[in-house]
This record gives structure tokens, C-alpha cells and sequence, in this order.
């Protein structure tokens, strides 16, 4: 079995057994450890001992490799869907961070885990992207993301208006901050921090959140992820931001955005002994007397 590993740099040495471990598991089991060009250079920093083979930016993952291993937070996670794409190849994420929706496997279960993953024991969860466009390829071939395209003013900016077309009909003007576009998976995310509701995966819709909207009654909008969005945008400042999951674009003209599923789907892994609801009660401490705390 080939698996890929890929990691952020930590800047506490204290997730260094915490790697060790990662690799003297996959070892174990007898994985063939590939180890993203960048995460290559911090592992070097970090002293792991077991021996690995470097996977080039450019690589294709497609039939050589069999599941990435993500070390950190969800945004880890996220920053390999640019290299999975449409590949087909599974993911799963060892959470070295904080609340990890995506990167669920506490560090505390990485042996189990690793023997899970080598041993099949898991069902893949696919999950819907959404993908933009423009007149201007802003993000070039990286234009999809699996939790949400958001567009916002600078930090010291003016509010701008987002002017939103459903499937080409008028919905809304929005006044505000920005308005972020997310699906089920990205619903717990910043879609949830802005007042968003929390969406089941596979629940075939996206949800339109505004972000500090003027108009007090402005609310969330759930609606099918089959349509398409139109969003003209008007903003008082020089520029304003578009982000792709964990990707930055700073637009300086009018322009028009289309939003919409994209044509391929991500596979996550689940182990057999988790479920998105132990996942949701886990992360948001549900059915906890919390007054307790």
C-alpha cells in the first residue's frame, strides 16, 4: 500500500513524537511512505527516522498512490484537494489542531487508526465540491472547493453589495461584509460561525450565509445544489477579497462570478467506529451538561 503524507509546519516541537509515531506505525504495517515535497523540508527539522520517498507538486497521485494521510488541523486537510482533485483518491486527517470536523482522528488514536486504515477497515463518505468561474481565471485550475467560496471586503474597507442571481433570476442584494457560498461539509465551518445552519452530508444543497449583513433581515438560504449563482459585485474601496476554501484572490475590477457543483466529488474516510453524528455531538460537545464545565 502507498500512502502519502503531507503536514504543515508546527511551531511547538511538541507534536514531534506525535510524527514519529505516524511513521513508525505506517512502517509497521509495511506502507510504502510517500511525503509531500513540502511537508519533505520540516520533516527533516523534525529527525524522523523512518525512511520515506519524496512526492513532487506535480506528481499524479491518480493509480500510484492509494489514500493521502493529513497531519494538523482541517486546513491541512484542505490544502490537498488542489493534489487529489478529481483523482478519485481517498483522504483522512489526523487532527494536531483544534476542533477538526474533516481531520477527525485524534492524536490520541493514531495507532488504531493507522491499523484501520491498512486493514480497509472504513467506508468512503463522498462529498460535493463547488467550483467558480469568471472572466478572469483567478484561480486557474484550482478554482473548486469542498467547504466554501466566500466573497468579503478588505479588513479596511467599506461594506460592499452583492448583487445574487439564482439559476438567472434576481434573488437578493446583499449590504455587508460579504456572503459566503458553502457546502454540506463546509456548513460547519464559517458558514456555522456566521449564523449559518449545519447541513447533513449528502443532503444534495448549498446554503448562502451572509457575513454581517445591514439589513437585519437578511437570514441563511438553503438551496439546491444544483443551481447555479451569479454574483455581481459593488464595492465603494479599490479592491475586495475571493477566497476558494483556503485560497486568496484580491479582485480591483467589477466583475461577474459563477458559482456551482463541481464535476467531481472527494472521498473521505471514515472509520468504521466513528459516524457524522458522534463526529457532531464530539466537536460540539452535544448532548453534555456543559453547565457542568
Amino acid at each position: 500500500m502507498r500512502i502519502a503524507v503531507y503536514g504543515r509546519q508546527f511551531n511547538d516541537t511538541v507534536v514531534f513524537p506525535y510524527l514519529q509515531q505516524v511513521f513508525d506505525n505506517l512502517a509497521q504495517h509495511g506502507v510504502e511512505i510517500y511525503v509531500h515535497q513540502q511537508f519533505h523540508k520540516y520533516l527533516e527539522e523534525a529527525a524522523i527516522t523512518v525512511a520515506y520517498k519524496v512526492l513532487e507538486d506535480n506528481e499524479n497521485i491518480k493509480g500510484f498512490i492509494d489514500l493521502v494521510l493529513t497531519l494538523g488541523g482541517d486546513g491541512t486537510l484542505l490544502d490537498m484537494v488542489t493534489l487529489i482533485r478529481d483523482s478519485g483518491v481517498p483522504i483522512i486527517g489526523i487532527n494536531f489542531g483544534r476542533l477538526g470536523f474533516l481531520a477527525s482522528i485524534n492524536k490520541s488514536d493514531i495507532a488504531a487508526a493507522i491499523y484501520a486504515v491498512v486493514n480497509k477497515q472504513f467506508t468512503l463518505d463522498s462529498r460535493e465540491l463547488l467550483s467558480i468561474s469568471s472572466e478572469l481565471e483567478i484561480f486557474g485550475d484550482d478554482n473548486f472547493a469542498l467547504n466554501d467560496i466566500t466573497i468579503h471586503k478588505r479588513d479596511d474597507a467599506a461594506m460592499i453589495t452583492t448583487h445574487v442571481f439564482l439559476n438567472e433570476e434576481f434573488l437578493n442584494s446583499y449590504w455587508g461584509d460579504g456572503i459566503i457560498i458553502s457546502t454540506s461539509t463546509g456548513s460547519t465551518a464559517y458558514s456555522l460561525s456566521c449564523g449559518g445552519p449545519i447541513i447533513f452530508p449528502n443532503s444534495n444543497s448549498l446554503v448562502l450565509t451572509p457575513v454581517s449583513p445591514h439589513n437585519l433581515n437578511v437570514r441563511p438560504i438553503v438551496i439546491p445544489d444544483s443551481s447555479t449563482l451569479s454574483f455581481d459585485v459593488e464595492c465603494r474601496s479599490n479592491n475586495y477579497l475571493v477566497t476558494c476554501d483556503s485560497r486568496t484572490a484580491v479582485i480591483d475590477k467589477t466583475m461577474r462570478f459563477k458559482v456551482k457543483k463541481a464535476g467531481f466529488q472527494l472521498n473521505l474516510i471514515r472509520l468504521n467506529n466513528e459516524s457524522y453524528l458522534s463526529t457532531l455531538r464530539n466537536k460540539l460537545l452535544w448532548g453534555l451538561d456543559v453547565r457542568n464545565y
